[in-house]
């Protein structure tokens, strides 16, 4: 399969794709520079804000508010009336640490991990926060925390800290929001490209955004084997998303960060969004409830 371009935000570092079904459109970030993108999926408008400070990640949130993880803190953003306020801090006190990608569980709970912004190993962690915006920290001693998903049953989540080329399974407790341990389900080889976004599909297959790799791949968490590729013209693809009123289509964000200029002059639509029709639909994605 080959994406074609959605739209050419030309992001620094594009991430965070995210399919709002109430307002038909899409979202995504570029972290480094701070904004939030909407395109309306019928009207092709958009929409941009911009904030002061690191901005990795858009969910939906309730009554017409965003959730965004801005530095080390939750916030929650008005669509109407463009105004922010802070929910909870993840690491007020690691000044050298950021959010990067998050996800919310069928509870309406927010995970949320971080990375130090020099790439430290091990510096980061994976939090949960939940209704009372008490803040759980999940797993510690990640180096670049990235995507998560959870199983069509809900019974398993998936995640990955990049640099471990692996996708890690937990067993996962619905109803408590407990994980625990179960294996490594994925390992992806150094030439195809580093793991970052991923997103699942109703047949419990994983799409994975692939740094470096000029792809999206679709992998069984089953049996740990590749089953396709999304092609991408760019190098640093970073995140999906399923999108569309039928969920069969998949947006997927990319970055120019770390392209020299011969690399951006040779792979000029770095850092803008694709899109790509599937013939299999995603998982709807769940409100967070803070």
């Amino acid at each position: 399969m080959k994406a074609s371009l959605l739209y050419p935000s030309q992001c620094y570092l594009g991430e965070g794709p995210l399919w709002h079904a109430e307002r038909k459109s899409c979202f995504w970030v570029d972290i480094e520079n701070g904004v939030l993108y909407e395109y309306h999926w019928l009207s092709k408008q958009i929409n941009h804000w911009k904030f002061d400070g690191k901005l990795s990640m858009v969910l939906e949130g309730k009554n017409n508010h965003l959730i965004l993880a801005l530095n080390r803190s939750i916030s929650k953003f008005n669509l109407e009336f463009g105004s922010l306020e802070l929910l909870a801090d993840i690491e007020k006190e690691l000044t050298e640490n950021r959010c990067n990608d998050g996800a919310c569980d069928s509870h309406g709970r927010l995970w949320v991990g971080t990375m130090h912004l020099q790439h430290n190993n091990g510096a980061g962690s994976l939090y949960c926060i939940d209704h009372n915006l008490e803040v759980y920290k999940k797993v510690g001693k990640v180096t670049i925390s990235n995507g998560l998903a959870w199983s069509p049953d809900y019974k398993r989540m998936y995640y990955i800290d990049s640099p471990t080329q692996l996708v890690r399974s937990f067993f996962f407790n619905e109803e408590s929001g407990e994980i625990k341990f179960e294996k490594i389900v994925i390992r992806v080889p150094v030439e195809m490209g580093t793991p970052d976004g991923m997103a699942i599909d109703e047949e419990g297959m994983l799409w994975i955004a692939q740094w470096g790799g000029f792809g999206v791949y679709r992998w069984n968490p089953d049996s740990g084997k590749l089953i396709e590729q999304v092609k991408i013209p760019v190098p640093n693809v970073t995140s999906c998303a399923f999108a569309g009123e039928q969920l069969d289509h998949l947006i997927i964000t990319t970055a120019r960060e770390n392209l020299s200029e011969q690399q951006l002059k040779k792979y000029p639509e770095s850092g803008d969004v694709f899109c790509v029709h599937t013939s299999v639909k995603g998982m709807a994605s769940y409100k967070c409830l803070l």
